[in-house]
């Protein structure tokens, strides 16, 4: 391409009226222009001073467009000469010719762990309204109380506050969590043993990572949250199902399965299906995880929204050998987005795993921790937890009621004695994966029981309501569109 050609093609090329500035277009075409031969190796490129009045713009730009392009190797200057396309042939490593038509078929090979992580995947594009279980009402939250604690530490933030946080998570959330959980959740901690995550998904993988090797067994409820199973299952870990029943996980029918080094549980509102472990259950629980030396995950889900009677006392509160390790989040009672977990580790293994966090995430966000620790200390936690525990309270009565005006007595509810979501029972033989597809279709979001259990074909079948980001109003006519498809469908 001549000098005039080239001219004439980025005369035609340029975009003067678009909002990409025209040294960054004019980088662009001549990068192009190299890399599909347009302009030869070797050939000199017009000088600075020529192509800015050809092309109408100032020679400031062309200069360092040309300063650009050298740098990334595309173009070289010589001494007094001028500036030249440089040769990539040398640089470029040959490879077999493939047809147009094979490489468009190849798709990017994925490792065995990325393959299950994605086979396993049941994340929703939707995560509000009618009837998505597991979200709180956000509209609901404090935000001018947030918003004048944010503004505290942002109106003159110390320097160490912005920068990666230390292990373990701000000293001062750390405290303010172990305090919390301490009234709130009867747990035995000290501010050293509570680790701030992004929430109970970080805080399983780093109990994992640096627990478990390849290989070793982890038992897992089932039914059980299936981000979990996935997430473990790209460790090579061997994971085992054990069946819940209404006292919670049942380790007398898991005989025949290998000790576990890991046991991952919700005792106290089991999920999905809202069962409370009993406190047989429990000692049985502690005592064989002593004589295994395996640890206990305790994922402490929705313990704070439970109607009719106080939280039940957690698990980890009952452990005298050191094998419970305490998950938690603040995504559920105050809001997804917050991305703030926490794990509390038996004394023997805080440090460690503190260390492990911070070399694994290298976590930050150190001011959005200090806001969080103002608003647990001056009392802003517990008292939006008491009134959307009420509200929430509403909610599922409503929703439960529009259950019996629909069906009677002809479908059952079940579980919502704590928690965002109730399950719809539906009779034996009716698809749940097909019907929550088809209400999904109508707008409205729900969860197919058998989604949530190790072997799906033989899993009861029903439907996670969730009530509590949905108003009061909204409740009954959302529901009376997924009576008429469930009419259609059972």
């Amino acid at each position: 391409m001549t000098g005039g050609a080239l001219s004439d093609w980025l005369q035609q090329s340029l975009d003067r009226a678009s909002d990409q500035p025209l040294y960054r277009q004019l980088r662009d075409l001549l990068l192009q222009a190299v890399m599909q031969g347009r302009l030869p190796a070797g050939g000199k490129m017009p000088s600075s001073r020529l192509l800015a009045r050809e092309l109408g713009i100032a020679r400031n730009t062309v200069t360092e467009v040309y300063e650009t392009l050298v740098a990334e190797g595309c173009l070289h200057g010589r001494g007094g000469s001028g500036t030249f396309v440089a040769d990539l042939s040398a640089d470029r490593i040959q490879a077999p010719a493939v047809s147009a038509q094979v490489e468009a078929e190849a798709a990017p090979a994925l490792s065995t762990r990325g393959k299950l992580l994605r086979a396993g995947a049941g994340f929703a594009p939707n995560q509000w309204g009618a009837f998505m279980p597991g979200v709180p009402d956000v509209s609901e939250f404090p935000t001018r109380a947030w918003s004048r604690l944010l503004s505290r530490h942002w109106r003159k933030p110390a320097p160490e506050r912005m920068t990666y946080a230390p292990p373990g998570g701000l000293p001062e959330l750390r405290a303010a969590i172990a305090g919390h959980l301490r009234d709130a959740r009867s747990l035995n901690c000290a501010p050293e043993q509570v680790i701030i995550t992004t929430g109970s998904h970080q805080s399983v993988d780093l109990a994992a990572r640096m627990l478990l090797d390849p290989g070793e067994c982890v038992w897992l409820e089932d039914p059980c949250y299936w981000g979990l199973r996935s997430g473990l299952q790209s460790l090579d870990l061997d994971l085992r199902a054990v069946a819940v029943d209404g006292d919670g996980l049942n380790c007398a029918s898991a005989e025949a399965l290998p000790a576990p080094r890991m046991i991952i549980v919700t005792p106290s509102h089991q999920y999905p299906l809202g069962a409370v472990m009993s406190l047989a259950r429990r000692q049985t629980l502690l005592e064989r995880a002593r004589r295994w030396g395996a640890f206990i995950v305790e994922d402490d889900y929705d313990s704070e929204f439970r109607y009719g009677t106080r939280p039940i006392a957690c698990l980890q509160g009952l452990d005298r050998g050191g094998r419970v390790i305490y998950v938690g989040s603040f995504s559920k009672t105050l809001f997804p987005g917050l991305r703030i977990g926490y794990l509390v580790a038996p004394p023997a293994l805080a440090a460690a795993l503190a260390d492990g966090s911070a070399e694994l995430y290298r976590e930050g966000q150190q001011l959005t921790q200090a806001v969080l620790a103002d608003f647990i200390r001056e009392g802003f936690l517990s008292a939006h937890i008491r009134r959307m525990r009420g509200l929430y309270g509403l909610r599922r009565q409503i929703l439960r009621e529009a259950i019996e005006r629909e069906f009677g007595g002809a479908l059952t509810a079940s579980g919502d004695n704590a928690g965002l979501h109730l399950i719809l029972r539906l009779p034996e033989g009716a698809d749940d994966r097909r019907i929550s597809a088809q209400a999904l279709e109508a707008g409205i979001a729900t969860r197919p029981l058998s989604r949530y259990y190790a072997d799906a074909e033989k899993a009861p079948a029903g439907l996670l309501l969730g009530y509590a980001c949905v108003k009061e109003a909204m409740i009954g006519p959302a529901f009376s569109r997924l009576a008429e498809i469930l009419r259609r469908s059972i």
